[in-house]
């Protein structure tokens, strides 16, 4: 739980250097269009923060890091995710300094939000894996919930 807890508190501030960041190039700049660098600490903030945090609600839950697939998930997640903000980080700073778009960076971008579905996927898996199935009566017979049996008559 540690693991994913750090994971978060390093997102966090990473997200709030990127803001400071983008607010003191532009400035510097005097740069007043439109950058890649306006979302990244948004992107840091939420896919990686609050859903770090939430990873860490869904282990207390149920107890991900017990399956050998989180593992898997955190390290592909966290790849995709570093590569995704470091192209779009890059391309803003070229975009504020006058810099031409490139295909390169479009290209290991992709493959950073390509990672990024890989470990989504992964951490589906997992959780699908932990969390069990409704079971079915024994007895073959279709299952009500007390609450509808107990409900009164709307006449």
């Amino acid at each position: 739980m540690r693991k994913i807890l750090n994971a978060a508190h390093v997102y966090m501030i990473l997200g709030v250097v990127s803001g400071l960041y983008y607010r003191e190039i532009t400035k510097l700049t005097g740069f007043t269009g439109e950058t890649q660098l306006g979302v990244v600490h948004t992107h840091l903030l939420v896919l990686g923060m609050l859903f770090f945090l939430v990873v860490l609600a869904l282990e207390k839950l149920f107890a991900l890091t017990s399956s050998r697939l989180f593992g898997w998930f955190f390290w592909i997640y966290n790849s995709g995710l570093a590569v995704t903000v470091a192209m779009m980080t890059l391309h803003g700073t070229l975009t504020v300094l006058g810099h031409p778009d490139s295909t390169a960076i479009a290209l290991i971008a992709g493959l950073g939000h390509i990672l990024l579905t890989v470990g989504l996927v992964l951490l589906f898996v997992t959780l699908g894996k932990l969390i069990p199935a409704k079971a079915a009566p024994a007895d073959g017979s279709v299952a009500t919930r007390p609450a509808d049996t107990a409900r009164p008559s709307a006449l």
